[in-house]
């Protein structure tokens, strides 16, 4: 989120023709719920497409990007490498230290958030290796039961922003959702 370190979030083992609706829900989560950009692992061009499609009509900032090294990505992370698994941590006993050392300070009190660590949020798709949990800094599961990448890492992008994600304003959007009670109402940006 603008004025915070960067958060980004990297999908591991995209697997073509079976993962592109995860992947691409991946990005798209990502994308809505306040992290910085999306790292696409192997071959996900189309999932990337479709993300740069997304925030190029409803707005960004929000940058994807294809590796062919996602291990490289965590290992060479400048901040904090945060696991999303089932098998980790209750998100709710680690999401205040996470939280703290991404803003850059100790316990409640508010420093200068650019001092804080980026955090790489890393989601799984088929099983993960195990050299993925030792190089993460915190190994988290939002819940201890199966579920989808997806509802973790909106879960843990929540809990790290505390709801502010859903205040955030967009720029350069070509359209706008107009919330409504019933029905469906999508604008040109520039009459909202």
């Amino acid at each position: 989120m603008q004025g915070e370190p960067e958060v980004a979030v990297l999908r591991l083992g995209h697997r073509p023709g079976r993962d592109e609706r995860m992947t691409t829900h991946v990005g798209l989560t990502a994308r809505a719920l306040g992290a910085d950009r999306a790292i696409l692992a192997g071959d996900a061009s189309k999932s990337q497409g479709t993300v740069e499609d997304i925030t190029d009509r409803f707005g960004g900032p929000f940058d994807v990007e294809l590796t062919d090294s996602p291990k490289a990505v965590i290992r060479d992370w400048p901040g904090q490498v945060v696991h999303l698994t089932m098998y980790g941590e209750r998100v709710q006993d680690v999401e205040d230290e996470i939280r703290a050392a991404h803003r850059g300070a100790d316990d409640d009190t508010e420093e200068d958030a650019s001092e804080g660590d980026p955090i790489l949020a890393v989601v799984g798709s088929q099983k993960v290796s195990f050299d993925v949990y030792e190089e993460a800094d915190y190994n988290v599961g939002v819940t201890n039961q199966p579920h989808s990448e997806v509802a973790g890492l909106a879960v843990f992008l929540d809990r790290l922003f505390e709801g502010r994600e859903l205040e955030r304003e967009w720029s350069d959007a070509d359209q706008t959702v107009v919330p409504k009670a019933t029905g469906k109402k999508v604008v040109p940006a520039d009459e909202e």
